[in-house]
């Protein structure tokens, strides 16, 4: 087993990293990482629908889609990621507990009370440090999982923390948990590099296989490819969305402006704009401008500077209007 102590914090990286380590090695593989701020969905899931977007700009947080299910999680460089890649049996493909154990010894050896429950999750006094998820290539599982160590768990809260109401769509949403620190259950203190260095350990000495691995050269060029061509693209973050509907208002120095917007992969398909504010040409017009285009602010920006915009939204800036279609 290839074990890879990897020390680069960009999650753009590190998320191109697990997927070409699982289609390009035949080896099995144990990999220690972690991310700057950032938010990671689940490969179903509609990005805009489980982010708080004012907070992730305001915050500078990535926002990444990993190959695996499940629901969004944020990382900081508190949290601790670990994934196992390997060649698996057709009969069992999926097995949670299996890939969760080692972290549960790990804790046991600290005197940590830790335990696998429900689908895909560890727990501490039933608050969760630990989610899990897998994703089948041909003949090879990768499995991987968060520890949260020492993170900002208010940003956490933030970044997650989208309106209720202001989506609705066919996507899987996440389920927001009551979660710790493994840090806050520790006897004697510990640095969240001393715990992934204890981790590390643990891997070696109880996998007689395992030989530390650094990324060549060549892999680094590989990796670095597939973040720039696919892990850091608008359209694979967001693009990929399931279709959803959306519905947004705000108050604005014209009156209120409400619209409607059903976007399919990304494109911005149809938009309805309501309100009690005044126009001199059909905002039907307008409507016909904005459908077509990716469901971002640049492209959205782009639009409407080919179109005098009080002529349609009397007394309401391109930034008011940005604001009410963005999440």
């Amino acid at each position: 087993m290839l074990c890879i102590n990897d020390h680069h914090t960009d999650p753009y990286f590190n998320l191109a990293a697990e997927e070409y380590m699982l289609k390009n090695f035949t080896d099995n593989c144990f990999m220690l990482w972690r991310n700057g701020p950032s938010v990671i969905v689940g490969c179903h899931q509609n990005s805009l629908a489980e982010i708080n977007m004012d907070f992730i700009r305001k915050n500078n947080i990535k926002v990444v889609r990993r190959l695996t299910g499940g629901g969004a999680v944020f990382h900081d460089l508190g949290n601790i990621n670990f994934t196992f890649i390997e060649n698996a049996r057709n009969d069992k493909l999926i097995d949670f507990q299996k890939y969760t154990q080692p972290i549960i010894a790990v804790l046991q050896l600290l005197d940590v009370d830790a335990r696998f429950e429900g689908r895909n999750d560890l727990v501490i006094n039933g608050r969760k440090f630990s989610g899990n998820a897998e994703h089948v290539f041909r003949n090879r599982v990768l499995h991987h999982g968060t520890l949260l160590f020492a993170s900002e768990l208010t940003d956490l809260s933030g970044a997650l923390n989208v309106h209720p109401g202001k989506f609705t769509d066919k996507a899987i949403k996440s389920v927001r948990s009551r979660v710790t620190n493994i840090s806050s259950h520790l006897k004697n203190s510990l640095d969240v590099e001393e715990f992934r260095d204890m981790v590390l350990r643990y891997m070696m000495d109880n996998y007689p296989d395992c030989t530390l691995y650094e990324y060549t050269d060549a892999d680094i060029a590989s990796i670095s490819r597939l973040r720039d061509e696919k892990y850091a693209t608008w359209n694979w973050n967001f693009g990929k969305s399931p279709g959803y509907n959306m519905v947004n208002g705000i108050r604005t120095n014209g009156g209120y402006l409400e619209l409607h917007l059903d976007v399919q992969n990304g494109i911005i398909k149809h938009v309805r704009i309501f309100g009690d504010f005044f126009n001199v040409r059909d905002t039907a017009e307008l409507e016909r401008l904005l459908a077509g285009t990716p469901h971002n602010e640049t492209s959205v920006r782009q639009k409407l500077e080919q179109i005098n915009l009080s002529d349609y939204l009397v007394n309401v800036t391109a930034d008011e209007l940005i604001k009410v279609m963005m999440p």
